[in-house]
């Protein structure tokens, strides 16, 4: 690996960027990188870093050679350079049109709450209708891959996306750990680049040279994890557990547009658990991923007509699979479908 790793402070120079400042020596050292747009922070002998104070994982951990930092090519191409660099601003279209995915439905009931019989395929599906709501009420062209209690394979949710030449596609999960009920906090999915290690592989293989189509927008699915994980961070209590990197998510390989995968919060966890199944904290879930996915600038009517859709879809509280229809008639990718053999995202904890 050693014709991999780069000189940090040659690299920051050649690039235009401020050399990079040391911040300590112990427990490991620890070095930032600052430009207009943020500050990223990494340390030595760690995958873990943070971007204006948000955690990422970096495929390799940087090493300390002759007292200076050096960093794997492909974490500088993939995540450093573009973090620093900034985002490009948006294009002049008001109304994206955006797939959101409830992840898992029918007898693919996802994990169940620790506090009671409800399980992660209602809350996500909740979750989707309310920033469905919000993202309709301020010009987004939104569709669901599934706006009722029926499972869909994941092939079938991507070639859904196609269908609707979705600029986005989001897809909805919670997380758990049981039967350890201690874990909590957020983390986003991004597909890993090409060359990279996934930061989990939850026991499937991790085809490191494989290109998939999703490849072509590593970029676009960072800048995406970045928005959309911060924004939720100011609903969670900035538990946060990172944006992290993986291949095993079939939802995202296939898919040729910017796409994540979010989970919101473990139901293993008992506080966690008891947020979620509150109907009001999931509109906040709503509210955070649709300020973070909105034309910038396009937020002026978002609190007021998501939370009045959201109550006259759901004015009991109730989990949404019981749920009518979103204001704006939304497409499902069917339940007559076919089902992929391939795997589900399995909600256990992640390593």
């Amino acid at each position: 690996m050693a014709d991999t790793l780069v000189p940090l402070q040659r690299w920051s120079r050649v690039n235009g960027f401020a050399a990079p400042v040391r911040l300590g020596g112990a427990p490991l050292a620890g070095f930032a990188l600052q430009s207009t747009n943020g500050v990223f922070v990494l340390h030595t002998s760690s995958q873990m870093a943070q971007w204006d104070g948000v955690e990422l994982r970096l495929g390799f951990a940087p090493e300390l050679i002759d007292g200076q930092p050096y960093v794997h090519s492909l974490d500088l191409n993939k995540s450093i350079q573009p973090l620093l660099q900034g985002e490009p601003m948006p294009g002049a279209s008001l109304s994206p049109i955006i797939v959101i995915d409830p992840g898992h439905g029918g007898e693919n009931a996802g994990t169940k709450s620790v506090l009671g019989n409800h399980y992660e395929k209602e809350f996500t599906l909740d979750w989707a209708l309310r920033l469905q709501s919000i993202l309709t009420a301020n010009n987004c062209k939104t569709f669901l891959t599934r706006s009722n209690d029926t499972d869909l394979a994941l092939s079938n949710r991507v070639a859904f996306a196609a269908q609707h030449n979705a600029d986005v596609f989001l897809s909805l999960h919670f997380n758990s750990a049981a039967p350890n009920e201690v874990e909590a906090g957020l983390e986003t999915y991004c597909l890993t680049p090409a060359g990279m290690p996934s930061s989990l592989t939850r026991g499937f293989q991790d085809e490191i040279r494989e290109i998939f189509p999703n490849n072509g927008f590593d970029a676009q699915n960072l800048f995406l994890a970045m928005r959309v994980h911060r924004a939720l961070l100011q609903v969670n209590g900035h538990r946060d557990r990172g944006i992290r990197r993986a291949r095993f998510l079939g939802v995202l390989r296939g898919q040729q547009r910017p796409a994540i995968l979010v989970e919101g919060g473990y139901l293993s966890n008992p506080q966690e658990a008891r947020l979620i199944g509150d109907p009001a904290y999931r509109q906040k879930l709503a509210e955070a991923v649709a300020k973070a996915l909105l034309p910038r600038g396009n937020t002026g009517a978002l609190a007021f007509a998501g939370q009045v859709n959201a109550m006259q879809r759901n004015p009991t509280g109730s989990p949404a699979d019981k749920a009518s229809s979103p204001a704006q008639s939304t497409q499902s990718a069917g339940d007559t479908e076919s089902k992929d053999q391939g795997a589900e995202t399995s909600d256990q904890p992640a390593q």
